[in-house]
């Protein structure tokens, strides 16, 4: 059974590579407020619209403090074909072995086309600067979902 997080709860700490192959890690991010959302996969529909409008949103998430992360299981090979051919301006971040999904509770059993899988639930965490979840989102659609996100920060 997967464990998920709630407001309040510390984020698990992390270091993943980008899309670049440099390293990030949530660490060198305190002090800033983050968005780190978990999606399927790149360049699929569903993760292409999520990405394009948090890609769209940038300016009001980051006005109003936000830093955007991307987290899936792809290779930094492919985030960077991504994030190229979608003009995407944040980063996107390589889990592989889905380790920091299990810590964020976002990977378990999913339906899937009324199937029971084992995956990638779609999940958003918002962190405060100090390191703590404020909101945690699970099984979130792909389509409105930013926007609903903004309206829930005030961005």
């Amino acid at each position: 059974m997967t464990v998920q997080l709630t407001p309040g709860d510390a984020a698990p700490p992390f270091t993943l590579v980008d899309q670049d192959e440099n390293p990030v890690s949530l660490a060198d991010l305190r002090g800033q407020n983050v968005i780190l959302y978990f999606y399927p996969a790149a360049m699929t529909p569903g993760c292409t619209t999520e990405a394009c409008d948090f890609r769209d949103s940038l300016g009001s998430l980051a006005g109003s403090g936000y830093t955007v992360l991307g987290v899936s299981r792809d290779d930094p090979a492919k985030l960077r074909e991504f994030r190229e051919r979608d003009g995407l301006t944040f980063a996107l971040l390589s889990d592989p072995d889905h380790a920091v999904h299990e810590a964020y509770g976002a990977w378990g059993e999913k339906m899937n086309y009324g199937k029971l899988v084992e995956g990638v639930i779609r999940s958003t965490f918002v962190i405060d600067a100090e390191g703590v979840i404020v909101h945690a989102l699970y099984n979130v659609k792909a389509t409105g979902h930013v926007e609903r996100l903004r309206a829930l920060v005030g961005a």
